[in-house]
């Protein structure tokens, strides 16, 4: 039962960082699970992205409704996001885990440089 708090903070948070910044949530939701919630790695990638899916729907339509949301200017991310994600889901079985650990790291640090400039 414990374990089931743990999980639902770790959704909470993540959710918050997506609702504030209107993404991001994937960057606070994997370093949650393996470290908080005790999920190896590999499982706090895919769990990471079934969760930040309707986390970002949620958040989007929220946008929208207040007038945030371009959807025409936001198509094309949308359309090269979904032929990424599909790539990336179709690599990542493959892909040896500290070699997915420290692309994740770096995303992290070419992130966290980047709000700061």
């Amino acid at each position: 039962m414990r374990a089931k708090w743990r999980y639902a903070i770790a959704g909470g948070l993540a959710g918050v960082a997506n609702g504030f910044f209107g993404g991001g949530g994937g960057s606070v939701f994997v370093p949650l699970l393996t470290g908080y919630c005790g999920l190896d790695q590999r499982r706090a990638f895919a769990t990471s992205v079934a969760v930040i899916l309707p986390l970002c729907a949620l958040s989007a339509g929220i946008y929208l409704f207040r007038d945030g949301l371009d959807i025409m200017a936001a198509l094309p991310y949308l359309i090269g996001g979904t032929a990424g994600g599909w790539a990336g889901g179709k690599w990542f079985k493959g892909m040896k885990m500290p070699w997915l650990k420290r692309a994740f790291g770096l995303l992290l640090i070419y992130g966290g440089v980047r709000s700061f400039l």
